[in-house]
């Protein structure tokens, strides 16, 4: 179900965006923290083609970590030179400190108890605005590293808005931080980032099953980026 880049999107022709000079720094400290920490292997951000450098852009990740947004941050924010605005509850975004670091990082607010919907509107705000959006489609972190099933909220987006998705895959974070636990250094991780790629609006049949085939191809592209023990829900649907 995917489409080749253009098909049925006008091209962008708002103003290009750019990365904020406290993102650039962000995303220094980031590295140099996880480089202290970890052994880190990232692939794919050296080939990344012209299209993902203006316009709305969804960054799809796997999710097993509260590392992976830094991770993100630090090398696949500067590879493209924008920021990556990331969805965050309201009440977050005014933490001492915390809060006013996030907001800089390009952070968002949706009050707690919001329904889906008003997430997905929020978010497309961003994308109708020509942002780069950072979502991770399990909706929350794997306790295992392996993935779960995905949520439709990506697909959706993808779909109605025509951004393309750029897929990153990174393997090995759920050690580095798993969840529920503190940092161990020493821990390998690697991020590898795909090519974008377009998903085509369901149309005709059985909406339910166009979406559920849709998020299957999205999810495809995140595997493919990931090793076998890392590929959980998708891993028989994949052929891994």
């Amino acid at each position: 179900m995917s489409a080749p880049a253009g098909r049925g999107v006008e091209p962008w022709t708002g103003e290009p965006d750019h990365m904020d000079p406290f993102v650039g720094f962000s995303s220094a400290l980031g590295r140099l923290l996880v480089r202290c920490s970890a052994h880190i292997r990232v692939q794919g951000v050296e080939d990344l083609p012209p299209e993902v450098r203006r316009g709305p852009l969804i960054v799809a990740s796997n999710h097993a970590s509260n590392a992976d947004p830094i991770l993100i941050a630090a090398w696949v924010t500067p590879a493209l030179g924008r920021t990556v605005h990331w969805l965050a509850k309201e009440e977050a975004l005014h933490w001492p400190i915390a809060g006013p670091f996030m907001r800089a990082n390009g952070a968002f607010g949706i009050r707690r108890g919001a329904a889906d919907v008003d997430a997905i509107r929020a978010a497309r705000r961003e994308l109708d605005a020509g942002h780069v959006l950072g979502l991770f489609p399990e909706g929350t972190r794997s306790p295992t590293g392996a993935l779960q099933r995905a949520k439709e909220g990506v697909t959706l987006l993808a779909v109605r808005t025509g951004a393309p998705v750029l897929p990153v895959g990174i393997a090995g974070s759920h050690r580095y931080w798993p969840k529920g636990g503190l940092v161990r250094p020493g821990a390998r991780i690697t991020v590898r980032v795909g090519r974008p790629f377009r998903l085509t609006a369901p149309r005709g049949g059985d909406h339910r099953a166009a979406l559920e085939a849709a998020t299957l191809e999205l999810m495809r592209h995140v595997v493919a980026l990931l090793p076998p023990d890392q590929r959980g829900f998708y891993a028989e649907e994949t052929g891994a």
